[in-house]
C-alpha cells in the first residue's frame, strides 16, 4: 500500500522527492559517528577503553575539519530544508571555531578526567553533543532549528557542570545552570511563539520580511524580539542575567569551565547574530534591539570590570571578566542597524573578536588547570612567585592576560581595535559614547589581568616546595596552540580578516 501510494503521489505530482546534500552536513555526520563510535566503545570495552575515550574524541573533531575545509573551498552556499539550515561563509568559520575549540577542550580535559574519579566514556559523548548543537547552531536559520540547537548544547552542558558528583559545589553549578537555562529557554520559547503568530512562519526570512511590512512595530512583536533576545542573553552571561555565571565557572570542573566560557558563549552569540541579521535586521526591528544592546552591554561590562576587581579566586575573575567581554562584544550591535556598512563592520567585529577571545581564553584556562594540578588551589596566592618555578608558565599566562587587555602586540590588542572601529565609523553620538565607556572598561581591566601578573612575576612562592610542575603533554600541546594563535593573531591579523572578508549582511542574508 505505501509503495502504491508513493508511486501515485509521484506521477500525480504531489509528492516531490527532498533533495539531500550529503556535503553540507559532513561535518556534523563526522561527529554523530564519532559519538555512536564513543557509544559503541564505552558498551564493550569497559575501563580498558581509558586515555582512548580522549584521543577517538579529539580525532573525530579535527575529521570533522576536513569537510568545513572542502566546503570554504568549494564557496558556495548551499541551503537544505526549505532555507532552514543554510551553509554559507559565516556558518563554516564558526563551525570551524567550535571544531578547534572543542579540541583544545579535548586536550584540557584528558589528564583532568582520566585521572579523576570519572567515567570517561560519558563526559566524551556529552562534550561532542554539544559541539553538535554548536555546529548545527551557525546552519540554523529557523527558530524551530535555533531551539533543537541550543537544546542540543545546553543539556548536556547541564549534566557537564555538574560532573564531580561527590561535590557539592559541582552539583551547585549544575543545578544552578540547569534552573537558570530553563527559565530562559521558557521566555525564549514565548518569545519565538510571539513572532511564529506574528509572521505565520517559523523561518528567520519570513518574519524579517513581515517586519519590514509593518509601518510601526506592534507591542506583541516588540515583546518578542525582547524575550527572544533575553533568552540568549543568559547564554553569554550578560548582566542581569550573569548570576549562574560566577558559580558555575567555580563549581563546575576547569575543563568544562573552559568550555562553557568560550565555545558556550559564542553559541550564544552565533544565535543572536543570525536572529538581528537574518531576522530582526531593518527599521522595525532595529528600534527593539538596538537599545536592548546598548543597555546589556553597558551593564555587563561596568559590572564585569568592577566586581573583577574584587575576586580573590582566578575562575571567579575570569567568569566576571567573561562577563565584561560579552559587553565588548555586544556594543557594536548597539549601533548594527544604521545601514548596510555599519552592519557588515559590526557582524565582522563580533567575529573576528570571538575567534580572537577563544584562542586567549582557551590558553588561561589551561595554564589555570596546569597550576593547579600542583597547587590543587585556584586562589590568586596559588599563583604568586610562579616565574621562579614555572617560568614558561608564567610568560604564556602573562601573554593570555595582556592580550585579554588588549595590550599589543597581542591578538587581543586587533579584537579591541575592530570593535572601537564599528563603534566609531557608524557615525552617531551613542557610538562615540559607546566607543568611550569600551576603552574606559579596557583599562578597568588591566587592573585585574596587571594584579595577576604581579603575584607571578613579583611576589615570593608561598610553598617551600617550588619544584618545577610537570605539565602533561596534551595540557603543553593545549597552550601552545592557544599561545602561538594568541601571538600570531596580534602580529598578523591579516590572518583572520582574509577568513571574515566574506561574513557580510548580505551574504548572511539580511
Amino acid at each position: 500500500m505505501v509503495s502504491q501510494f508513493l508511486t501515485l503521489a509521484q506521477e500525480g505530482g504531489g509528492w516531490e522527492q527532498p533533495t539531500f546534500d550529503w556535503h553540507a552536513l559532513a561535518p556534523e555526520i563526522v561527529i554523530v559517528g564519532t559519538i555512536t563510535i564513543l557509544i559503541l566503545l564505552d558498551l564493550f570495552t569497559r575501563e580498558t577503553s581509558k586515555w582512548v575515550q580522549s584521543s577517538i574524541a579529539g580525532i573525530g573533531l579535527l575529521a570533522a575539519m576536513i569537510p568545513v575545509v572542502t566546503l570554504a573551498y568549494d564557496d558556495a552556499t548551499r541551503s537544505l530544508f526549505g532555507g532552514a539550515y543554510v551553509v554559507d561563509d559565516f556558518a563554516l568559520v564558526l563551525k570551524a571555531l567550535f571544531l578547534v575549540a572543542g579540541y583544545v577542550v579535548v586536550l584540557l580535559s584528558t589528564n583532568y578526567i582520566a585521572e579523576g574519579d570519572y567515567w570517561e566514556g560519558e563526559y566524551y559523548q556529552l562534550l561532542l553533543c554539544s559541539v553538535l548543537g554548536m555546529t548545527v547552531m551557525a546552519s540554523a536559520r529557523d527558530l524551530i532549528t535555533i531551539f533543537v540547537a541550543l537544546e542540543l548544547l545546553s543539556i548536556p552542558a547541564y549534566m557537564l557542570a555538574a560532573w564531580r558528583k561527590r561535590d557539592l559545589r559541582s552539583n551547585e553549578a549544575g543545578l544552578k545552570y540547569y534552573l537558570m537555562g530553563v527559565f530562559a529557554s521558557a521566555i525564549m520559547l514565548y518569545g519565538m511563539s510571539l513572532l511564529y503568530g506574528f509572521a505565520g512562519s517559523t523561518r528567520l526570512a519570513a518574519i524579517s520580511e513581515s517586519l519590514r511590512e509593518l509601518s510601526d512595530p506592534e507591542p506583541f512583536v516588540t515583546l518578542g524580539i525582547v524575550f527572544v533576545v533575553i533568552g540568549f542573553a543568559f547564554k553569554i552571561s550578560a548582566v542581569p542575567f550573569h548570576t549562574w555565571a560566577p558559580d558555575t565557572y567555580e563549581g563546575a570542573p576547569t575543563p568544562v569551565t573552559s568550555f562553557l566560557a568560550v565555545a558556550s558563549k559564542a553559541a550564544g552569540f552565533v544565535a543572536l547574530l543570525i536572529l538581528v541579521y537574518v531576522g530582526f535586521y531593518g527599521p522595525n526591528g532595529s528600534e527593539v534591539w538596538e537599545p536592548l544592546f546598548y543597555i546589556l552591554a553597558v551593564a555587563s561590562m561596568f559590572v564585569g570590570n568592577l566586581i573583577a576587581l574584587r575576586q580573590n579566586n582566578i575562575v571567579r575573575m575570569m567568569a566576571y571578566s567573561g562577563i565584561a567581554q560579552a559587553g565588548y562584544m555586544m556594543a557594536p550591535l548597539a549601533v548594527a542597524g544604521s545601514g548596510i556598512a555599519e552592519g557588515d563592520n559590526a557582524l565582522r567585529s563580533i567575529v573576528i573578536y570571538l575567534v580572537i577571545y577563544a584562542a586567549m581564553n582557551l590558553g588561561a584556562f589551561a595554564v589555570i588547570i596546569a597550576v593547579a594540578r600542583k597547587t590543587r588551589s585556584a586562589e590568586l596566592e596559588s599563583f604568586a612567585g610562579l616565574f621562579q618555578y614555572a617560568p614558561g608558565l608564567a610568560v604564556t599566562m602573562g601573554l593570555f592576560l595582556f592580550s585579554l587587555a588588549g595590550i599589543p602586540p597581542l591578538a587581543g590588542w586587533f579584537a579591541k581595535f575592530v570593535i572601537f572601529e564599528s563603534l566609531v565609523t557608524a557615525g552617531s553620538t551613542g557610538g562615540y559614547v559607546l566607543a568611550v565607556i569600551v576603552g574606559v572598561n579596557s583599562v578597568i581591566a588591566l587592573f585585574y589581568y596587571a594584579r595577576i601578573a604581579r603575584m607571578m612575576f613579583m611576589e615570593p612562592p608561598p610553598l617551600d616546595d617550588v619544584t618545577p610542575i610537570r605539565v602533561p603533554v596534551s595540557l603543553s600541546a593545549a597552550i601552545a596552540i592557544t599561545g602561538v594563535v594568541t601571538v600570531a593573531l596580534g602580529v598578523f591579523p591579516y590572518l583572520v580578516t582574509r577568513v571574515t572578508e566574506n561574513v557580510t549582511l548580505l551574504g548572511l542574508g539580511g
